[in-house]
């Protein structure tokens, strides 16, 4: 059920055909709509595949003995209720994937940062199992796509798991043996009826059918911790923190610039981290510490050096630098789609006195913290607004503060006039540019990936 552009929905159909299924894929988008998606099937899949397109009916609910959703499906989607009670199996990409691989995973989730985790995970663990790969929520590496590379070898899984992922997750009964949760801020609102808290129950699922011998990594300083452990995991629990662990809890926390990890009361320093925190700011610190903890827990033999730190990948679309040379920075933060995204990289680059692009598409946050960020940072003549439903509450919330006064407020329809003006407000085209958009991408995107694409191939023209 959803086909999808981005991949994952092809490499869940691949995988089902070539383990032996017959697939029926229903999407609400028309066969031209999928036609992209349609071709990478060959000759022999498509005669194990029936299209149903252009819109969802009954039958095939009911004829079918399984049902694999998308992601993207809304969990209220009446289909879906349908075959609940006609007795059918519910499964999506991840619950197929930890029903087999759950014992030996990795499963990173969270707000901010577990896309930088997973990567930085998979990187990491490479020095000594080989190409160890993050799966998951990203269009390069489904989770299905990548099962059989991994099912066939002793290579570790390492895998991002959204929210929606884990609305279907229980239904494998598996966990991952090491589960993250990186944070948790509001996001994603727009989907969870419940509020804040229906979506802190999804990432909660990433434990729920964790044992003893399981470990669970939460963040000491998020406040949404604390609903975590009052559902009583059965996992032991490690904690990360920018500041030390209160006494008696095992983690990884940073004391006199260092790394320490903690166990049973015995403590034991990692690397030195001051200057990385200086360098890549306090969010990447943190996202420092959940994966070097994961890494310790999984693997405590794997040695981890200031080296490999320092040889860690920069993810894309996630504050990543696309340009840097003769006094030029220019930072794609595409995959920023809340406020606190924005907050942080505000905070990473404040001395620096950026210009800022931001918003887009809103998910029901709040933007109030965001706006004080701004005011704090940036002059009305440094903000670069793209519209959308997203962009309005930020603006009301920047009129709140005084930001704009009798100042002009630059907004713009598309992203190439918003590139075009900051760049003209650089002096000598030397400075440091943001795009960070803090909200959703869909009222003039297909997604944040073509957001992110769409703006480096601006910035290429701009920047030649």
């Amino acid at each position: 059920m959803g086909l999808g552009l981005l991949g994952g929905g092809v490499a869940t159909s691949k995988w089902l055909i070539k383990h032996g299924a017959l697939v029926t894929v229903t999407d609400s988008k028309t066969e031209s709509d999928l036609s992209q998606s349609i071709a990478q099937f060959t000759p022999s899949e498509k005669k194990k595949l029936t299209l149903s397109l252009g819109g969802h009916i009954e039958r095939d609910f009911l004829e079918n003995d399984i049902i694999v959703i998308n992601p993207a499906v809304p969990k209220e989607s009446p289909f879906i209720a349908f075959g609940k009670n006609a007795g059918k199996q519910i499964e999506n990409d991840a619950s197929l994937f930890f029903r087999f691989l759950g014992e030996r995973a990795i499963g990173v989730t969270g707000t901010r940062g577990k896309t930088t985790v997973t990567n930085w995970i998979a990187s990491l663990l490479s020095s000594k199992y080989g190409d160890v790969r993050a799966s998951g929520n990203t269009p390069a590496n489904a989770f299905l796509k990548e099962f059989d590379r991994i099912s066939e070898t002793e290579i570790p899984a390492v895998a991002e798991l959204s929210s929606w992922q884990l609305e279907t997750l229980p239904s494998s009964e598996k966990a991952p043996h090491i589960a993250v949760i990186t944070n948790l801020f509001p996001d994603h609102l727009n989907r969870y009826t419940e509020g804040i808290e229906g979506y802190a129950k999804a990432k909660a699922n990433i434990f729920k059918h964790q044992k003893e011998n399981d470990f669970l990594i939460l963040n000491a300083g998020n406040p949404w911790t604390k609903f975590f452990l009052s559902l009583k995991p059965k996992s032991q629990i490690f904690y990360f923190s920018k500041k030390s662990l209160l006494k008696g809890k095992n983690g990884m926390f940073v004391k006199d610039g260092m790394m320490v990890f903690r166990m049973n009361g015995e403590e034991k320093e990692i690397i030195e981290v001051k200057k990385f925190a200086e360098k890549m700011g306090e969010h990447n610190l943190e996202n420092l510490l959940a994966t070097t903890l994961a890494i310790t827990l999984f693997d405590p033999k794997l040695k981890i050096t200031k080296k490999m730190v320092d040889g860690l990948p920069q993810i894309p679309f996630r504050q990543e630098i696309v340009v840097n040379k003769n006094g030029l920075v220019v930072v794609n933060d595409s995959a920023g789609t809340s406020p606190d995204a924005t907050v942080a990289i505000l905070r990473r680059f404040s001395k620096q006195r950026p210009l800022l692009i931001t918003g887009g598409t809103d998910k029901d946050l709040e933007f109030s913290d965001l706006a004080k960020e701004i005011k704090k940072t940036l002059k009305p003549s440094e903000l670069f607004l793209l519209n959308g439903s997203a962009t309005k509450k930020l603006i009301l919330e920047l009129k709140k503060n005084k930001f704009y006064t009798d100042k002009k407020i630059l907004l713009f329809e598309t992203l190439p006039e918003c590139v075009e003006f900051a760049t003209a407000s650089l002096v000598k085209k030397k400075g440091t540019l943001l795009f960070s958009p803090g909200s959703a991408s869909f009222e003039k995107f297909r997604n944040e990936f073509h957001r992110g694409e769409t703006f480096n191939e601006i910035v290429k023209i701009n920047f030649k």
